[in-house]
């Protein structure tokens, strides 16, 4: 084989793989404000920041409070929030609609990016 060809198929080759592993790339939730675990003040709002670039329209977030200070059986109660992009490609934002009150909260997320495979998890945090 001429060296000419071996060249062709290395770059051939080396192209399909990078295509590959970019095709891939799903989405990691890399941190949050609140941190998950946190014990914080009420925040005005909560960022999701992510490895890879977010496709908005089909990512989302739900808030929900999973315990009240002298409730401590209850069931999850969706907070209504704004949930939306960032300046940040790679961040989510989830604005509640009145202030957060003192309880357990939990961010369940779903993360589309490029690869348009979905990813979910969840964040939870405290407010004192």
């Amino acid at each position: 084989m001429s060296l000419i060809k071996k060249a062709v198929i290395a770059v051939a080759l080396s192209t399909g793989l990078i295509a590959c592993g970019l095709a891939q790339a799903h989405p990691k939730l890399l941190s949050s404000t609140p941190a998950e675990g946190a014990d914080a003040t009420a925040p005005a709002k909560i960022e999701l920041h992510f490895s890879e670039n977010l496709m908005t329209k089909f990512s989302g977030a739900k808030l929900l409070m999973t315990e009240m200070p002298g409730m401590a059986a209850h069931s999850p109660m969706p907070m209504p929030a704004k949930v939306s992009g960032s300046d940040d490609p790679k961040t989510m934002v989830i604005t509640p609609n009145t202030p957060l009150t003192a309880g357990t909260y939990q961010v369940q997320w779903r993360a589309v990016s490029s690869d348009t495979h979905p990813i979910t998890g969840n964040v939870t945090f405290k407010v004192k």
